[in-house]
């Protein structure tokens, strides 16, 4: 008896009689030997979780699309606290952990850059619409490995495909992973809307709060706690702590996810997805074309985190994907001084800024608006990316008009 086929007999003796035992697995698409250490579980976990498509998450934004700072949500860390949570749970019921994890870790690897925002926009101008949940089954069915996919167990790309609305996953490890993406995203959804300071943590609703705790961990605590007193046969939530969430998620979708500070960018959102949508439906992808591209698009920035993370990312994805287009952008000299010039320009900008920022600061503050102490935070929130509360949104216009606002402004739009 090898490692693997020990791992599945100790399956058996310990998992729960509704478990989804590896051994029992209808297999994947594409045969293949199994493997003498690992079970096929675990095999599919260790195959999203060194996929590209896994490492692509790092740079995808929840809600708040041009967070500034390093403590904000990602979905690769969005990822990895639902499989925290969902992983808690299945262990805690005696149900395969290995399973639930590989599902969790994969459950968001279709999903589009800018949180929903980005969903909607291609769901918008596809023919066809755009789900992520399934977007993330195509790619572990087909993007993945050059047209090949990652060739996963049923299971897994089950679990995949229902975490969000609709059919439950017909296992009891698809289920929890459901369960543990909304149970993560709300909890986190709050910790950064209060950092960004669009959300008081006073105002959420004293009878969601009541029930469910007052911070993060209380929160997430009641809700695994319910799911294990409730789940008699099937995994499920208590009435009176489902109500509690329910309610809490629906203050989020009235409150935050609406608010405009969150929301700012999703004009940018439509613009930039839908233009490459078009554009990449049309062209095919030659090393002119790329050129092309690059060069419209370096000559139509907001600013210069634009230009970092829609310019540079693509290049270094050129460089491990297309060394061919990378080697001739590196030497192009006329585009690569056209980039020294717009990061000039930025420089000179904010460099600008500073030198006003302590009378901005000052006629912020006379007017009511509340600005942060860290200046890089403030700069970025006085541009629009950041915080102020709604009611101060009529002196924010007023203060627009001011001339050290206005001579930045001038600096970076010209």
């Amino acid at each position: 008896m090898n490692l693997r086929e020990s791992f599945e007999e100790r399956e058996f003796q310990e998992l729960g009689p509704y478990a989804a035992h590896s051994r029992n697995s209808r297999g994947r698409d594409r045969y293949e030997p199994e493997c003498d250490i690992r079970t096929v579980y675990q095999r599919d976990r260790d195959r999203i979780l060194h996929s590209k498509a896994f490492r692509r998450m790092k740079d995808k934004t929840q809600v708040f699309l041009a967070a500034q700072g390093d403590h904000y949500r990602t979905r690769l860390t969005h990822t990895l606290e639902v499989s925290q949570i969902a992983r808690t749970i299945a262990r805690a019921l005696n149900l395969n952990e290995d399973l639930t994890e590989a599902i969790a870790l994969g459950h968001d690897l279709g999903h589009t850059p800018f949180g929903h925002s980005g969903e909607d926009a291609l769901n918008m101008v596809h023919s066809g619409g755009f789900r992520h949940a399934e977007q993330s089954v195509r790619v572990v069915e087909v993007l993945e490995k050059e047209g090949k996919g990652l060739n996963l167990t049923w299971e897994v790309r089950n679990g995949i495909v229902t975490h969000t609305k609709g059919t439950w996953a017909a296992t009891p490890e698809g289920r929890i992973v459901r369960m543990a993406d909304q149970i993560a995203f709300v909890n986190h959804d709050i910790e950064d809307a209060v950092r960004a300071g669009v959300l008081d943590p006073a105002t959420l609703p004293r009878e969601c709060t009541a029930v469910l705790g007052e911070t993060k961990s209380q929160r997430i605590t009641t809700m695994i706690n319910s799911i294990l007193r409730s789940s008699e046969g099937d995994v499920q939530v208590g009435a009176e702590e489902n109500e509690a969430f329910l309610a809490l998620k629906d203050f989020m979708y009235r409150t935050v996810y609406v608010d405009r500070s969150a929301k700012k960018e999703e004009q940018k959102v439509e613009k930039v997805l839908t233009e490459l949508y078009e554009y990449y439906l049309t062209q095919e992808l030659t090393e002119e074309n790329w050129l092309n591209y690059v060069k419209i698009s370096s000559s139509q920035y907001y600013a210069y985190s634009e230009f970092k993370y829609y310019i540079l990312s693509y290049m270094l994805y050129a460089k491990e994907n297309y060394p061919n287009i990378y080697e001739q952008t590196m030497n192009n000299r006329a585009l690569l001084d056209a980039f020294k010039i717009i990061e000039a320009r930025y420089r000179a900008a904010v460099a600008q800024y500073f030198e006003n920022l302590d009378r901005l600061e000052v006629y912020l503050n006379d007017n009511g608006i509340r600005v942060f102490h860290d200046k890089d935070m403030f700069y970025i929130g006085y541009l629009g990316y950041g915080t102020f509360e709604d009611k101060y949104y009529n002196l924010l216009e007023n203060a627009m008009k001011a001339p050290e606002y206005v001579q930045m402004y001038n600096l970076m739009t010209k």
